[in-house]
Formats: structure tokens, sequence, C-alpha cells
């Protein structure tokens, strides 16, 4: 078997992903690393805001599937049809 590193961990999801980038930025604002180690945390840095931003790109088509009408056409007041039957 040919199993990848890593391959059986779940992938962080965007609060561990937020907060390992905060982590960075910290380790950066301290002004105590090498010219290398900056240049490492900003590649891991730009490294976890991509994939901050991709986690969020899913999120939102997850949430324009959830409002969509029945036409496909995504509603300005996905909770309102519901609302005015309640009483």
């Amino acid at each position: 078997m040919s199993d990848a590193a890593g391959s059986d961990k779940p992938e962080p999801g965007f609060d561990k992903v937020m907060e390992s980038l905060q982590q960075v930025v910290a380790r950066l604002e301290s002004g105590n690393l090498s010219l290398e180690e900056s240049l490492a945390a900003y590649e891991e840095g730009v490294t976890l805001a991509k994939r901050g931003h991709q986690l969020l790109d899913g999120a939102e088509k997850r949430v324009e599937l959830l409002v969509r009408d029945n036409d496909g056409r995504l509603g300005s007041e996905p909770f309102e049809s519901g609302a005015e039957d309640s009483d």
C-alpha cells in the first residue's frame, strides 16, 4: 500500500486554519525570527490564508444551494416563505 503521509488525518476546519494563521502572524510580529524563519513563516501564512479562502468559498456555495428557490434562482429572503404560515 502507498498511503500518502497524513492521508488518515481529516483536513483542519476553518477555525483551526484561522488559529494557525493567527499563530503565524504573532510569530512574524514578534520580530524574533531570522530572515529564513520569517520567509518560512510567511509561506506558511500564505498557504493557510489560501486554505481558509477555499473553505469559505465552499461554505458559501453550500449556503447558496440551500437558499435557491425551485427555479434555481437565489432567493432574497430564504426564510420568508415559512415565517408567514406560523400563525
